[in-house]
This record gives C-alpha cells, sequence and structure tokens, in this order.
C-alpha cells in the first residue's frame, strides 16, 4: 500500500498491481465480473513482476488461476509474457475451480488454469445490446 496525502488527512492507496489481483482474489467485494472486466481493462500498463510476487504472496492457487487466466486473455493488449504467467501457472489448483465460487454458473472448463469460467464472462455478454 502506498501512502497519499488528501487534505491534510494520510491515505492508504493500493497500486494498480495490488488491486488487479484484490479484486480477482475476492470479487464479491468489488462489483461483479462486469465491473471487474471493464475497470481491469482500463488500465493500460501494470507491472507484471509485481502482480505475481503479490499472488504468490497470497498463496492461494485459485487467485493465481484468476490472475493467470485474466492476463493470458489480456496477453496482446497488455504485453504479457510468458515469464509472467509460467509461475501463475504452476500454482493452479490441481483440480477445476470456479472463477465465481458463488454463483457456479455455467461455463467452460479452462484446463490451462483449471478454473471453470462462466459464458457471461467468456463471451463478455455484458457489452451486448438486447
Amino acid at each position: 500500500m502506498l501512502g497519499r496525502e488528501r487534505s491534510g488527512v494520510g491515505v492508504r492507496v493500493a497500486s494498480l498491481e495490488r488491486t488487479l489481483v484484490d479484486v480477482l482474489h475476492r470479487p464479491n467485494l468489488s462489483g461483479g465480473w462486469e465491473e471487474i472486466w471493464r475497470s481491469l481493462e482500463s488500465v493500460e500498463f501494470f507491472n507484471f513482476d509485481r502482480v505475481v510476487e503479490y499472488v504468490l504472496l497470497l498463496g492461494n492457487a485459485t487467485t493465481a488461476a484468476k490472475v493467470g487466466f485474466f492476463l493470458e486473455q489480456h496477453r496482446d493488449g497488455l504485453m504479457v509474457e510468458e515469464c509472467h504467467l509460467r509461475p501463475l501457472r504452476e500454482r493452479r489448483p490441481r483440480q477445476p475451480h470456479y472463477l465465481d465460487r458463488n454463483g457456479r454458473k455455467p461455463g467452460c472448463l479452462m484446463a490451462d488454469w483449471n478454473l471453470v469460467v462462466p459464458n457471461d464472462v467468456l463471451e463478455r455478454s455484458w457489452g451486448k445490446v438486447l
């Protein structure tokens, strides 16, 4: 966490890297998948060494898979390199876990990450006009 001052009061602010990991680690506190995806997609640059370092510090296999999946999905736009995906992939769950633990919505198994991803996240169905 970074320290900042606002109107003479000290405020703790999370880095973009920590925010990326935290919202994927605890999506129930982050406004839902559409909000998470849209917010993270608005960021142009992350320090992936810091992202991986924080994921490893948490020691949570499902979080490693979620972060790895997100980064892989945005590999080209964010210029994510394999050297950053590899340590996350090595720490993925041994058995399939749900991206959305609470809803357990129907989805597809992303075998590289042992992660069941809801169809609305894969298809970004929130962006479709009905």
